[in-house]
């Protein structure tokens, strides 16, 4: 059976003893781009200006440039062979078209993007990483989130709170065993991910996670 066909929440099926890491994952929490939000990008702005006024969104963008470039040097720090590396992305389908994903946000100016590209250019292999179902409901549950006013209710607002929570934690699920199923050892894999998942927990013991710049939350 291939790794695409394992159940997401399977066991592990390699077992290692405490402290002995045969595979690396690169861990770098991420801050997306305007240029990521693809169909939401426009509400996510208007939201942004109405919350922070122009000159706010203008302040967040330029820190997010900051961010990137501390992404793209920590990296080059890293001196990987890349030829031994597999990139794993926050937002992109296990689905066949994952370079053509990517090379639309690059050319639509995503630095994240464009950094992938030039990774995939020196030899390191570009992964599928997440459910597109659970793709699905987080595109919803974030133009719900953009269009439609915060509920009244405490009850309400918990129950969405709770929904979201839920979601995040099947998403972090299944891209740990994404990791696990495709991460070969002696690999490195390098992870982009935003700051509000965690899903460290749910991967394999054999797998050391480094983190470059900082852990998320």
């Amino acid at each position: 059976m291939s790794a695409d066909q394992r159940h997401p929440h399977s066991p592990a099926s390699q077992e290692a003893s405490p402290g002995v890491f045969f595979r690396t994952l690169i861990y770098l929490p991420i801050i997306h781009t305007q240029a990521d939000m693809g169909a939401l990008q426009e509400s996510v702005a208007a939201a942004t200006i109405a919350k922070l006024g122009r000159a706010g969104l203008a302040r967040k963008a330029g820190v997010i440039e900051r961010v990137w470039t501390e992404i793209e040097a920590a990296i080059a720090a890293l001196n990987l062979p890349f030829d031994r590396v597999r990139l794993y992305q926050d937002g992109l389908p296990v689905c066949g078209r994952e370079t053509e994903i990517v090379t639309e946000l690059a050319q639509a100016d995503s630095r994240n993007h464009q950094l992938l590209l030039r990774l995939m250019a020196q030899g390191a292999s570009l992964m599928g990483t997440e459910s597109a179902d659970l793709l699905v409901q987080e595109y919803q549950a974030a133009k719900q989130s953009l269009t439609v006013p915060p509920p009244r209710s405490a009850g309400l607002a918990a129950k969405r709170r709770a929904a979201s929570e839920s979601l995040l934690k099947r998403r972090d699920q299944f891209i740990a065993q994404r990791i696990n199923d495709t991460l070969k050892p002696g690999e490195t894999g390098i992870l982009f991910l935003g700051m509000l998942h965690a899903l460290e927990r749910y991967l394999q013991p054999d797998i050391k996670v480094v983190y470059p710049l900082h852990r998320p939350r």
